[in-house]
């Protein structure tokens, strides 16, 4: 796990891509499962019910969250073990995000790319990124799990400054 923020911004042609990424001693196939099998995101992230499957929508819950809600997910891409790309648009706007897993040298590198339209909130999404991804690696390893008071607001002024030119 990690105690200091290390996600970077990046400029597209479309906006940002907020980009937090963890890696694992581990097959990639290992990895992948445990960002896509639902009794495997349950023990970090949250549980996800349905037909899933590229064009489909799923359910999922985020169980780390105040009221533990279920939203609709939307599987735009999904190429085994290397990339999941998925939607979700609610009340609170518009999300798509990316899992780009690669291999070499016995260690998997999981990068979580959140496309971004704009920067605005880029300080608190920073840090709910770090904690998720750290929750991963608590779930992998056994290790204990972070809280979230840990991450946030403390990583905010790291995550607002990448904003800047």
């Amino acid at each position: 796990m990690t105690n200091s923020p290390i996600g970077r911004l990046l400029p597209t042609t479309d906006g940002h891509d907020l980009v937090v990424s963890r890696t694992f001693r581990a097959p990639i196939e290992d990895v992948w499962a445990s960002v896509t099998e639902s009794d495997r995101t349950a023990r970090w992230f949250g549980p996800w019910e349905g037909d899933a499957g590229p064009g489909r929508t799923i359910k999922m819950q985020m169980a780390y969250e105040d009221q533990k809600p279920w939203f609709d997910v939307r599987i735009d891409a999904c190429e085994p073990p290397r990339r999941l790309a998925v939607s979700t648009s609610d009340e609170s706007g518009s999300w798509r995000i990316e899992l780009l897993l690669s291999y070499a040298d016995g260690r998997t590198e999981l990068q979580l790319v959140h496309h971004l339209d704009t920067t605005d909130a880029v300080g608190e999404m920073g840090p709910g990124w770090e904690f998720y991804l750290d929750m991963l690696v608590a779930a992998r390893d056994g290790s204990p799990t972070p809280t979230f008071d840990d991450y946030y607001p403390a990583m905010k002024p790291y995550y607002e400054a990448l904003r800047m030119p």
